[in-house]
């Protein structure tokens, strides 16, 4: 069972930055044109900040996705499109589809609000497979010239390990599903899905953890 703790409002703060050494754990997914971050598109990117309630249980903050068109002779997997679904052509996605760039400051934007709101020094990037992740992130940054990254240039926070822990499970399906969680492969494969019940499945591991103090 999760670990219930009442906390009161002047330690909300400290209930983030506490718990894992001024670190600001943010769900981050990405679909891609590919597996090679340096030569394949990033095609849409999702974070989703948490926050911890009254009763001191770590819940979803703010979930934020954007549409990313692919950059300047990116390459575009047909298998990888195939398992995503994405079409980059859409005409209703090319409409709202934006620069990586501007993704990346949207996405950087609300990060770093959420550190300043919780006093956290770091963002660490929490994914399922985060590697894979991250590395789209950081080239994403690279080819923009995108300075002030948030997040922690290596570490992360791995939800395939940390379901293997919880649940014995490390598909992330299944992670969720031993969790009590809601699951719907109809939507799977989507960034903003798949970070959202990413971000459930690590709250309900920390909740069942409870504080470290």
């Amino acid at each position: 069972m999760p670990v219930e703790t009442s906390i009161d409002n002047d330690k909300y703060v400290d209930a983030i930055a506490g718990r894992f050494r001024g670190f600001y754990p943010v769900v981050v997914d990405v679909e891609t044109g590919g597996f090679n971050a340096a030569t394949d598109a990033l095609l849409e990117i999702a974070a989703v900040t948490l926050q911890v309630n009254e009763r001191g249980q770590w819940e979803i903050d703010q979930s934020l996705t954007r549409h990313v068109q692919p950059f300047p002779g990116a390459r575009l997997d047909p298998a990888a499109l195939e398992f995503t679904g994405i079409d980059p052509d859409h005409p209703f996605r090319k409409q709202i589809a934006v620069p990586e760039k501007d993704a990346l400051h949207d996405i950087f934007k609300m990060v770093r609000s959420g550190m300043k709101k919780h006093e956290c020094r770091r963002a660490i990037l929490v994914g399922h497979n985060p590697s894979f992740d991250l590395g789209f992130v950081n080239a994403a940054c690279e080819r923009t010239g995108t300075k002030r990254n948030p997040f922690h240039p290596f570490s992360t926070f791995d939800t395939v390990t940390l379901g293997g822990l919880a649940y014995g499970q490390t598909v992330l399906s299944r992670a969720v599903t031993a969790a009590g969680l809601a699951w719907d492969n109809a939507q799977a494969h989507s960034a903003s899905y798949d970070a959202e019940r990413t971000a459930e499945l690590f709250c309900a591991i920390v909740n069942h953890w409870g504080s470290v103090t």
